[in-house]
């Protein structure tokens, strides 16, 4: 239905705000305005006004501003449309005419709520009876007060295939179907849906009965336990969240949305004094249920149990909301004790246990961390590059560039974290051999893997030629991989495509031999099998005959280069994401970055040049006296 700017004017004129407010909001007289506490958030000092002259309200305290149509939608929890007709009704207004076929349908659905309103008060009556005795000692054994039996509407549906249908006798037996009341199958006679049940009506944004959930009082083989409605004009279950009309206008009081599994989770949260708590129907929450959360709080909180199924069905949920983050509007988790449910966790530890958890939540982002990091165990680097495949498809899942950048790299740092801790020095003994004769280190054992991915990464894996060289030279300096590990660790963190072959690295220097005695523990050699850098001559941790203080002095000098290189484009990566709310900020960061960045592409350029040359003429003068790298690694 398309309304005009022109008639929705016109309606904000005709209805009074401070009178459509003054129904639900005590308000005093101030001067030419209205004040209050404000219904919005909690608050001793009133800040709220209400101005009748231009039409608006406003909280000077949480900044809650709108006119009368959003009064309605904000505060009474109504649907755009609905808090349109309550007002034109109470003007005396005409809503425009609907198209034909839209007309059709709302006519349909009115009739079809009397059905439904009709059988709630049946089945309200069936409770109060001798029939309904089970259900009225099922309801006092879950320790619900007779108020909130009251005020959620409980009832009970007979055992008897009939006994509904007699008794909304004054409805066409088609309305009683369509409404979901009763079921039709082929030619037989139609028969009611729900028989021998606890019953609970579903309402929509208005109050309105939509629908009904059931529970058996006996479990029965084959019988569920729940038993909703099916999908009728009136109940779209993927569009409909129980409790919504009665946890909006409280969540404005909390500033909080509580998601729980089921109704009677929100049954029991209400018992125990939580009124801001809805769930889902029978399902996973879908993209329209998560609209309708973000419309009433930015940060929901899904409130799950703790066993394996409430996991999952946390992951549903935020795999379904990935996509559709956005700045301001993301969820909570609060994951229950394993093995208790919301009502459980209240009678065995009192309604504060609740509440500490709810005003604990884990974050979207952490809750993904640890589900996909206890999702298997991670005993090898297949397992712990499956963690990172995992983690990194949740990103690419966000529709938002700058969200799906920070989720990318805030998660690729835990991992980097968990999969490369600080690895402690190890102290090396002195090795047992003949007396008299020479000693030689023998190459470290590696094994396939690792090595595979070393020559991968010497081949041309690793980014550019200096990287490359690096890498040569910790192959062929193994024991100067457990002094850099640190750096190197670093460096997984912030190039996480370097993390495979720095992992290997790190094996390497754990399968070397601790039998270097201690005149020879940085004694330099190098791995068989494994290809050399084109360019051996510029640098001299890769040159034969270089001494070996100049080599280790020269190879740390290329390990600090190495690993500042990421870590500035990381960093001026995160000025550029900070720039929508401190541009002038990001944009001195990003320039002092880039400074800096340039200043080290220079240093990486020009890197062991001069040393190589100085070298290569030193050496044409000294040749005839160069002892040999074997000879200088014997006894």
């Amino acid at each position: 239905m398309a309304l005009s700017p022109q008639w929705l004017d016109e309606l904000r004129a005709r209805v009074t705000l401070s009178s459509v407010i003054m129904r639900t909001t005590k308000l005093q007289r101030a001067g030419r305005e209205w004040k209050a506490c404000c219904p919005f958030h909690n608050e001793n000092t009133p800040s709220f006004t209400v101005n009748d002259q231009k039409g608006f309200y406003h909280c000077f305290g949480c900044g809650a501003h709108g006119d009368v149509i959003r009064w309605m939608t904000d505060q009474r929890g109504l649907g755009f449309m609905d808090a349109v007709k309550e007002l034109a009704a109470e003007a005396g207004m005409e809503v425009p005419a609907p198209d034909p076929v839209a007309a059709k349908k709302a006519e349909k659905r009115a009739s079809l709520i009397d059905v439904t309103e009709a059988a709630q008060v049946w089945f309200m009556e069936q409770l109060r009876s001798p029939s309904g005795k089970r259900a009225q000692d099922y309801l006092l054994s879950r320790g619900f007060s007779k108020e909130i039996i009251r005020e959620f509407g409980f009832g009970y549906a007979p055992d008897s295939k009939v006994a509904l249908g007699g008794a909304l006798s004054n409805f066409d037996t088609q309305m009683l179907v369509e409404s979901g009341m009763q079921i039709s199958v082929d030619d037989k006679a139609p028969y009611d849906r729900f028989r021998d049940r606890l019953m609970l009506p579903i309402q929509d944004q208005r109050g309105r009965v939509i629908a009904f959930g059931g529970r058996i009082l006996e479990q029965l083989d084959g019988v569920a336990k729940y038993l909703n409605s099916p999908e009728t004009p009136l109940f779209d279950k993927g569009r409909t969240l129980y409790n919504l009309h009665r946890a909006g206008p409280a969540s404005r009081q909390t500033g909080r949305m509580v998601v729980v599994e089921g109704y009677m989770d929100v049954i029991a949260l209400a018992n125990a004094g939580i009124r801001d708590a809805v769930a889902p129907l029978g399902t996973a929450l879908t993209e329209m249920q998560l609209e309708m959360l973000w419309r009433m709080v930015e940060v929901p909180v899904l409130c799950f149990d703790g066993d394996n199924a409430g996991q999952r069905a946390a992951m549903r949920a935020i795999e379904r909301a990935l996509p559709m983050l956005r700045p301001a509007r993301s969820l909570a988790i609060v994951r229950l004790p394993t093995g208790l449910d919301p009502d459980d966790l209240i009678k065995q530890q009192g309604a504060e246990a609740m509440e500490r958890l709810l005003a604990e939540p884990a974050s979207l982002l952490e809750t993904i961390w640890t589900f996909e990091r206890d999702a298997q165990p991670l005993r090898t680097p297949e397992d712990k590059a499956g963690l990172k495949a995992r983690l990194l498809a949740h990103c690419e899942a966000i529709e938002d560039q700058d969200i799906r950048a920070l989720y990318r790299r805030e998660l690729l740092d835990r991992y980097s974290a968990f999969a490369f801790p600080p690895r402690e020095r190890r102290s090396n003994s002195v090795p047992q051999r003949r007396s008299g004769q020479p000693w030689r280190p023998a190459p470290p054992v590696l094994s396939s893997e690792a090595a595979a991915r070393l020559r991968g990464a010497l081949s041309g894996g690793a980014r550019d030629a200096f990287t490359r060289a690096v890498v040569a030279g910790l192959v062929r300096h193994p024991g100067e991989i457990t002094r850099h590990s640190e750096a190197l660790g670093r460096l997984a963190r912030s190039a996480p495509q370097t993390a495979v072959w720095i992992e290997s690295l790190f094996e390497l220097a754990e399968s070397l031999e601790t039998s270097l005695d201690s005149k020879h523990t940085n004694a330099i050699f190098g791995v068989r099998g494994l290809p050399a850098p084109s360019d051996q001559t510029r640098y001299a941790f890769l040159r034969e005959g270089s001494n070996p203080d100049d080599a280790r002095a020269e190879l740390a000098e290329a390990v600090a280069l190495l690993v500042e290189k990421p870590a500035l484009e990381a960093a001026i990566s995160a000025a550029t994401v900070r720039f929508e709310t401190d541009p002038e900020g990001s944009i001195a960061e990003q320039s002092r970055l880039r400074e800096r960045l340039a200043e080290l592409n220079e240093r990486l350029r020009v890197f062991g040049r001069r040393k190589a040359a100085a070298a290569a003429d030193m050496g044409n003068s000294r040749a005839s006296d160069e002892v040999p790298l074997s000879d200088m690694e014997t006894d």
